[in-house]
C-alpha cells in the first residue's frame, strides 16, 4: 500500500517581492521563538523595530534574484520534490514550508484527508539547530494536536556527516572545483552563540573557543550546530582530497547586535582577498537549495565585496538543489528515518 508519505520541509519564502508580502513573511519568521529566543514582549518589540526598514531592504534583495517562476528556493524545492517522486516508492511526496506557503498545516491536513497515517518528516537542513529542525518538529506536532489528526511521524535525522550527503556534495561540486581555484570557502549560515550554549549538555564545551568543536564529545556533537558544520566541512574536504590551507570555514547572515558564531563570512572575504586569493570558490553547505542567502548575499554582495577588496573572481558553487545524486542520497536518508518519539 502506498500509504506512507514523504514530507519535505524547507524554510520558506515571501509570496512575492512586494514590501507587504516580505513584511508578512519576516514577521512570521522572526516571531518564531526558536529563531529569536527572547520572551514574547521583548521579541515583539524587537521584531517591530526590525520591520520598520527591513522589509523594503529585503524586498529589493529578493527582487534582484527572483525568477520568472517565483522564489528560487520554492522553485528548486519543487524540482527536488519532483525528483523525489521517482525515488520514494512508499506513497506521495509533498513539500511544505515552515514559513509562508505551502504551510505545514495545509499539507498535513491534505495528506490525512487522503487517508495517509504515516509521514516521514524531512527537514531539509544537514546540521541541527533549534531554529531549523526543532521548529519544524514542533510545528508539525502543533498541527496534529490542534487539528486532531491521526498521523505518526518518522524524522530524518541531521545528516551533516552521512556518507550519502557528503558524496552528493562532492558529485555536485566537483565540476566547479575542477575548473581550478585559489581557495575554497565553505560558508555556513550563522547562529547567535547563545543558541549553542543553551543546548550544551556539559555547560562547558561551547564556552570555549571554536576549536573545541573539532573534538566535541558525542553528547555535544548531537546538538552543537558549529561542531556539525565543521564535521561537514572536514568530511567534504577529505572526500574531495583538498589539502590543508586550500579551504576554510566561515558563517554568514548575521542579524542584530548579538554575538554570533565566528569567523564571519564578510570579514573572511576581505581577509582572503588581502592575502592574495584571486579566484575564490564559495560553497554554502548549510543550504540544500539556492536562496536569497546564497544567490544574493554571496553571489551578488559577496562577489562585489571580494572584488572590491582586491580579489578578481568569486564563483558561487550551486547548492545540491535537484541534483540526481542528491535525490538518491536523500531517499536513502529518508528510508532509514526512525520514528519520532
Amino acid at each position: 500500500m502506498n500509504d506512507h508519505a514523504l514530507l519535505l520541509v524547507n524554510l520558506g519564502s515571501p509570496a512575492s517581492t512586494s514590501v507587504a508580502d516580505v513584511r508578512r513573511y519576516l514577521n512570521q519568521f522572526l516571531m518564531d521563538p526558536y529563531v529569536i529566543d527572547l520572551p514574547w514582549p521583548v521579541r515583539r518589540l524587537l521584531v517591530g523595530l526590525i520591520l520598520i526598514k527591513r522589509p523594503e531592504q529585503s524586498a529589493h534583495a529578493y527582487a534582484s534574484i527572483w525568477w520568472d517562476e517565483g522564489s528560487p528556493l520554492v522553485v528548486l524545492s519543487r524540482r527536488l520534490q519532483q525528483a523525489m517522486t521517482r525515488e520514494w516508492t512508499q506513497g506521495p511526496v509533498e513539500l511544505a514550508m515552515r514559513y509562508g506557503e505551502p504551510s505545514l498545516d495545509t499539507v498535513l491536513q491534505r495528506l490525512t484527508a487522503q487517508g495517509i497515517r504515516r509521514v516521514t518528516l524531512a527537514p531539509l537542513y544537514p546540521q541541527f539547530a533549534d531554529s531549523t529542525v526543532t521548529t519544524v518538529v514542533e510545528e508539525a506536532r502543533r498541527v496534529v494536536r490542534t487539528r486532531k489528526l491521526d498521523v505518526e511521524f518518522s524524522l530524518v535525522q541531521p545528516f551533516y556527516d552521512q556518507p550519502e550527503y557528503i558524496e552528493a556534495l562532492v558529485a555536485s561540486s566537483a565540476p566547479h572545483l575542477q575548473q581550478g581555484f585559489d581557495h575554497l570557502l565553505l560558508s555556513f549560515h550563522g547562529l547567535p552563540e547563545r543558541h549553542l550554549t543553551k543546548l550544551d549538555p556539559t555547560g562547558q564545551h561551547c564556552l570555549q573557543n571554536a576549536d573545541c568543536c573539532r573534538t566535541a564529545p558525542p553528547e555535544v556533537l548531537a546538538v552543537c550546530y558549529r561542531a556539525q558544520c565543521l564535521r561537514s566541512a572536514e568530511a567534504f574536504a577529505k572526500q574531495m582530497g583538498l589539502a590543508e590551507g586550500q579551504w576554510s570555514v566561515s558563517f554568514q547572515s548575521r542579524l542584530g547586535k548579538a554575538k554570533w558564531i565566528e569567523p564571519y563570512t564578510e570579514a573572511t572575504l576581505d581577509a582572503l582577498a588581502q592575502q592574495g586569493v584571486k579566484k575564490l570558490l564559495v560553497m554554502c553547505p548549510a543550504f540544500v537549495a539556492d536562496c536569497i542567502e546564497t544567490l544574493e548575499e554571496i553571489g551578488d554582495r559577496g562577489r562585489e565585496q571580494f572584488c572590491a577588496a582586491g580579489g578578481e573572481e568569486l564563483v558561487l558553487v550551486p547548492c545540491l538543489n535537484d541534483d540526481a545524486h542528491w535525490a538518491q542520497a536523500l531517499n536513502t536518508l529518508c528510508e532509514r528515518a526512525p520514528a519520532l518519539a
